[in-house]
């Protein structure tokens, strides 16, 4: 069975069969968990000295990734990793631990250049997907190369046709017809292909008419200028080469130029710099930082269409958990779910919104579609300027402009001494308390549009997390009304300075309740959304946090038909009946229709009947087991509240003889 253990339990076993590991395959795996968690669970079995311990059978590398993490603090000692817990039998646990580590399937190449391109196409940097998979940025370009092969050399990748290595010397030079041209020569050829022979083939100097940087120019301005281009008399125009790339790629680069300018003048924007490729790689953007931007809010319409989608939505989902249902009531409640999903995607999924002060500031990529189109790239970045260089001789520099490097400091020198400046500003920061809390909350609220084009020279900061739940709104919640009005109570006069200097000046100089209630606003908004427990959407650190807290959620939270009981199936229902009053309670409401049941439910959790002083009580705090803090019930939301007590089981006669009505005593 599986069950959590603690990691400081945990134990290498002796019958592990992987003996031998990778340096570098290991870091990767370190780096993974940390940015993903555990995605996997360990197998192991109990020791019997020392008690208590457990030997891990298989999954040694990801056990030895952990105790790595918490070794650099990074995850807590008595973090709990899934275990499967096996019998001790000998041999047995051993062939476990053989056909884990063997029977694995690596991810086809073609799979994995496709995943890399996907995260990419979604908006993630290069820079950024390689941190999360504990690769090299190199790696990550390396796979977007083969993403873009030619269709034909890509399949024969997909299908173990062609090697990893033979598909590289393709991707030797972006062509793709001129890929696909190679590919059906070596292809008709006798013998194996070499990855060598291929490189030679590809790097040959001539482009096909179909290269986006030909459709770009035109084959009229091509000749023009000089070109020569080598026809097939016997096959369509996309099989025409062109002979001189260095003057289709000097057309080519004037014609960006051309695109690029008139594109900086129609939006505004400091800079737009051209490139020939279709992605922006790390090289190019060395020296800038993105932008990042938030998200237009929602109107007053728009809101009201998801809550009237949600609403939709949750009939639906209704019908699919009502036990009633026909087969097609449920096939077609489905298909209209998604249809639903998709819609209040198509609303909530608004594009960023440039706050007009930073438009002179910032700039952004002219890349060359696969058509030969030019396209802005989506993501916006500004210049990085050494702020610590700047005197008063710089006053001469245009705005934006970077401040010329000391003369004589070669870049390895000023990058060292940066080090060692830094060093001597952290030793005063930490040496000052008040200073240093000053300073985290201000880096933690300062960012935000508008000020996101300043170098604040810290990676700390409190972004608000993503919600599991796009769009979801609750304006009359006791919680959401505390928050907005605590928001609205801050002192916000620091924050309409202009720059980083003076707002961080005035922040300091607010009163300490000031400052205080800032960092309280700071924290609570990077907490992240989740329900008790460790499974699915649930964090154990903030049920810890709730305890000390001493939260009173029924207070600030009751259940209702809306927000709960008309999400939940009917065994949901009568487990929480039975948990406040007993198995007569939920025997009442045995034949209930489940509309009925959460309607009736509500009232309950509200009180809203005639019954004992206790049992009200006890309806008033009823809470479903995820969203209470108390630790030793938290615990409960990790089994399956889709069945009843044993107690409630043993009602099940007193159930069928139940009327059909709502609350006889309440009516």
């Amino acid at each position: 069975m599986i069950q959590t253990i603690p990691l400081a339990k945990l134990v290498p076993s002796k019958r592990n069969v992987r003996r031998r590991s990778d340096a570098a395959a290991d870091a990767q795996l370190r780096a993974d968990i940390e940015a993903r968690g555990l995605l996997q669970n360990l197998i192991v079995t109990a020791n019997k000295k020392p008690r208590g311990t457990f030997a891990v059978e298989a999954g040694g590398r990801r056990h030895a990734a952990l105790k790595a993490l918490a070794e650099e603090g990074k995850l807590a000692a008595d973090f709990a990793v899934p275990c499967l817990v096996l019998d001790d039998l000998g041999s047995a646990v051993a062939e476990a631990s053989l056909a884990e580590n063997f029977q694995k399937l690596a991810l086809n190449p073609a799979d994995e250049c496709l995943a890399f391109q996907h995260f990419i196409e979604q908006g993630s940097d290069v820079d950024g997907v390689a941190r999360r998979f504990g690769v090299t940025v190199r790696f990550v370009e390396g796979r977007l190369r083969l993403a873009s092969l030619a269709p034909v050399v890509f399949q024969a990748l997909a299908d173990g046709v062609i090697t990893l290595d033979i598909a590289k010397a393709y991707a030797s030079t972006p062509d793709r017809e001129r890929q696909a041209h190679v590919f059906d020569q070596m292809s008709r050829g006798y013998g194996g292909a070499h990855p060598d022979s291929i490189r030679r083939m590809m790097t040959q100097a001539t482009v096909s008419a179909a290269d986006p940087r030909a459709r770009l120019v035109g084959e009229d301005a091509y000749l023009a200028a000089g070109g020569r281009i080598d026809r097939d008399l016997f096959a369509d125009d996309t099989s025409t080469r062109w002979l001189d790339i260095a003057i289709l790629e000097r057309l080519a680069n004037e014609k960006m130029d051309e695109a690029a300018a008139t594109l900086a003048a129609e939006t505004g924007y400091a800079w737009i710099r051209p490139t020939l490729d279709r992605y922006v790689d790390w090289q190019q953007t060395e020296g800038l930082e993105r932008v990042e931007l938030e998200p237009a809010a929602l109107t007053d319409s728009e809101q009201e269409q998801v809550a009237t989608l949600e609403a939709q939505a949750a009939d639906k989902i209704a019908l699919l958990e009502d036990e009633a249902s026909s087969d097609e009531d449920r096939a077609q409640a489905e298909v209209e779910l998604e249809t639903i999903e998709k819609a209040v995607e198509a609303i909530t999924d608004k594009p960023p919104v440039l706050d007009e002060a930073l438009r002179p500031q910032i700039g952004a990529f002219l890349v060359l579609g696969p058509d030969g189109t030019p396209r802005l790239h989506q993501t916006l970045y500004v210049e990085r300027t050494p702020q610590e260089e700047n005197g008063p001789d710089d006053a001469d520099h245009e705005a934006g402009e970077p401040a010329p490097r000391a003369v004589g400091l070669s870049q390895r020198l000023t990058d060292e001494l940066a080090i060692q400046r830094r060093d001597i500003l952290a030793v005063h920061v930490a040496a000052d308390p008040d200073f240093a809390l000053d300073l985290a909350i201000f880096l933690m609220v300062d960012r935000k549009p508008g000020h996101g084009v300043e170098r604040y020279g810290s990676s700390l900061s409190a972004r608000p997390p993503q919600e599991p739940v796009i769009g979801l709104k609750t304006p009359e919640a006791p919680a959401t009304l505390a928050r907005v009005e605590a928001g609205q109570a801050l002192d916000r006069g620091w924050t309409t300075l202009d720059s980083a200097e003076a707002r961080f000046d005035a922040f300091r100089a607010l009163g300490p309740d000031e400052r205080a209630a800032w960092l309280g606003h700071a924290v609570a908004d990077s907490l992240e959304a989740s329900v008790a427990g460790t499974g699915t959407g649930g964090c154990r650190f903030h049920d810890h946090l709730g305890h000390l807290l001493d939260i009173d959620v029924a207070a600030w939270w009751r259940p209702t038909a809306a927000n709960f009981f008309d999400k939940v199936t009917k065994p949901v229902m009568f487990d929480a009946l039975v948990e406040i009053d007993g198995p007569a309670l939920a025997a009442r409401y045995g034949n209930a229709k489940k509309a009925d049941l959460a309607a009736a439910c509500e009232k309950i959790c509200a009180g809203d009947f005639i019954g004992e002083v206790s049992t009200k009580q006890a309806a008033r705090a009823w809470l479903p087991a995820a969203m209470r803090f108390a630790p030793e019930l938290a615990r409960q939301a990790e089994g399956d509240p889709a069945t009843l007590p044993d107690e409630a089981d043993a009602s099940a006669t007193e159930l069928d003889h139940a009327s059909d009505v709502i609350d006889r005593d309440a009516a």
